[in-house]
């Protein structure tokens, strides 16, 4: 019997030693991860750690209990340690702005996610800052990779939703996601592009630059984003959503010593959701309602291809751009949306004429008009970059329907084009306003097995070539100066197909195609776009000039992505892709009474690793 006591005392003063030593090891370890927070932040983190180690404590202490069979001798000692570890814990000097969990005077709610959040009584603490040290526990409990759907969020997106909240600040619970990303882009034809391919700029036989391959690695994708959410009531719930990444250039980014890519912003937008009411706002700088949804209209559920290029394929309707969006839905399966956007605009013409330039005179007439429709950027906008004139924004309405046989929805685009105009003779501006606009639908619906779906999108209308990847022209002049909408059609069919749960392979063809708009000018020729008289015999001779116009772009995409490392560290991926892009011009003459028809092939190939630290 004594000796079974002072084996009891041996074990207890071990396991004080172990509980005082990893302490301090932990002290020790994470001061220089906290260097930069204040000692608040530290204190807490510390605290956190110390918690941890008692859990330890007492999972040891059972586990040589049940070996011993001295289960009540062992719960008292453990009862002890947990003791004198919540000790340890409470009786340090704190910052009154932050406070711990557990909390014996605090009540716990449910944070998304699946982790406990306390609400204190404590009225002092103005921002109620709260570490979730058991976040990691829960976090990788399983991974929140999933590649089970035609859109897979982790992705298309960074999957954020699916993880658990890291801290929370008074009722708001904060998550971070994203990943960082390397490509490995190959062009046949050298664009001097990063990892966005200009579609409409594979260029013809004339240029040099065609056959003349480029192959770059890239960081730029990389991505980071930040969740925060809040459920005021039980039917209430408030989101903030931050995306950014490194595909912004400054003047002075370059790629000869220091890649020094800048972040721009992808999304920043914050909802508000009634759920009794089945309403829901956004305000913010989101994906378009114009884009196919693979759920609902909720943000972070579009219906994203998931291809590495970071301008999608071409026939994939979308824009990321501020708007002020509203929706209901009913029993969150039929939906209804309207979203104003902002409506900025492309154009082209058969020849140059900058803004406050004068147009080819018109047949009967002596003299062009001069017009204007575009400015150079302002405050806060890129004063390299010129804005069209924005009448009024676009406006999106959508419904969409949820059901056993996938995800259908239709919508409806109106848009405004602004331009002046001096006629000849003329002192002053006249003032035109033009509409455009169309109609589309998308759809994305299992094919009799859940390892195959289908996905489809087309826009069809005048002045809506904004948003197809290839950036048609929206719009042209007519012989007033006035922008008048080019006949546009933008779609794609994808298959989607789920070998395995950790693998996910594609198949996409996309089109995108433009109508002509033109006048006959004085002398006898066509102005406008899709004009069929000018001369393009050069288009197909290196340094000859070609003013082609773009026709139709077809494209056929095919990849994958392989999850093949997951765990307490976070997720390995990479991705495979190919793309195969046919232009073809409007038709012009070689000079000598012959048509011509311009055309144009262009190859890209991504290979791509992710890592994917919070998933």
């Amino acid at each position: 019997m004594k000796s079974a006591a002072s084996d009891s005392i041996v074990s207890k003063l071990k396991l004080d030693s172990k509980l005082l030593l990893g302490t301090l090891l932990c002290c020790l370890v994470n001061k220089p991860v906290f260097a930069l927070a204040d000692d608040a932040q530290e204190l807490a983190a510390i605290k956190a750690q110390m918690r941890l180690l008692a859990a330890q404590v007492n999972a040891i202490e059972q586990r040589q209990a049940k070996r011993k069979g001295s289960k009540t001798q062992t719960a008292a000692a453990s009862t002890n340690r947990s003791t004198h570890a919540r000790t340890l814990v409470t009786s340090a000097p704190a910052d009154p702005a932050i406070r711990f969990s557990p909390d014996p005077a605090g009540t716990t709610r449910m944070a998304s996610g699946g982790l406990p959040l306390h609400s204190h009584g404590n009225t002092s603490n103005p921002l109620g800052f709260e570490w979730l040290p058991t976040q990691d526990v829960v976090a990788h409990g399983h991974s929140a990779m999933d590649l089970s759907s035609s859109s897979p969020s982790s992705i298309t997106q960074t999957s954020v939703d699916h993880l658990p909240p890291i801290f929370s600040i008074g009722g708001i619970s904060v998550k971070l996601g994203g990943f960082i990303e390397l490509s490995n882009i190959w062009r046949d034809s050298n664009m001097t592009a990063g990892p966005a391919t200009a579609w409409g700029s594979f260029p013809y036989a004339n240029s040099p630059n065609h056959g003349l391959s480029e192959e770059r690695l890239s960081a730029q994708l990389s991505r980071v984003s930040i969740l925060m959410e809040a459920n005021p009531t039980n039917a209430i719930r408030l989101q903030a959503y931050i995306e950014s990444d490194f595909g912004g250039a400054a003047g002075t980014s370059n790629s000869v010593q220091i890649s020094g890519y800048t972040p721009r912003m992808r999304q920043g937008y914050f909802t508000f959701t009634q759920k009794d009411w089945g309403f829901h706002l956004l305000m913010g700088q989101a994906w378009s309602l114009v884009t196919n949804y693979s759920k609902g209209l909720l943000p972070r559920k579009e219906q994203l291809p998931a291809v590495t290029d970071n301008n999608q394929i071409p026939g994939i309707a979308f824009t990321r751009v501020p708007q002020i969006r509203i929706g209901k839905d009913w029993h969150e399966k039929y939906w209804l949306g309207l979203s104003l956007e902002d409506p900025e605009a492309t154009f082209n013409f058969s020849s140059s004429v900058p803004s406050g330039g004068t147009l080819p005179a018109a047949y009967g007439q002596t003299a062009g008009t001069r017009v204007y429709y575009q400015n150079a950027g302002g405050v806060l906008l890129n004063s390299g970059t010129n804005y069209t004139y924005n009448p009024a924004p676009d406006i999106v309405v959508k419904a969409a329907a949820d059901t056993s046989f996938g995800h259908y929805e239709v919508f409806g685009l109106g848009r405004w084009f602004r331009s002046l105009s001096v006629l000849p003779g003329a002192a002053t501006s006249k003032k035109h306003t033009s509409f455009g606009g169309g109609v589309g639908a998308g759809m994305t619906t299992p094919l009799g097995t859940k390892k195959l779906q289908l996905a489809g999108n087309i826009l069809a209308g005048e002045g809506v070539g904004r948003y197809g990847p290839s950036l048609l022209p929206d719009t042209t002049f007519n012989a007033h100066g006035q922008l008048t909408p080019v006949p546009e059609i933008i779609g794609s069919l994808g298959l989607i197909g789920h070998p395995s749960p950790s693998v996910l392979v594609y198949t996409y063809g996309g089109v995108e195609t433009s109508g002509r708009k033109s006048y006959l000018g004085a002398d006898g020729r066509n102005y406008g776009y899709g004009v069929t008289d000018q001369n393009l015999s050069g288009c197909s001779i290196e340094f000859g000039a070609c003013n082609a116009q773009t026709r139709t772009l077809a494209s056929l995409t095919t990849g994958g992505w392989w999850h093949f490392m997951d765990g307490h560290y976070g997720s390995l991926m990479a991705g495979l892709q190919y793309t195969y892009i046919r232009k073809f011009a409007f038709k012009g003459t070689n000079g000598a009474g012959s048509n011509v028809y311009p055309t144009t092939f262009g190859n890209t190939v991504y290979v791509t690793f992710r890592y994917l630290p919070f998933q």
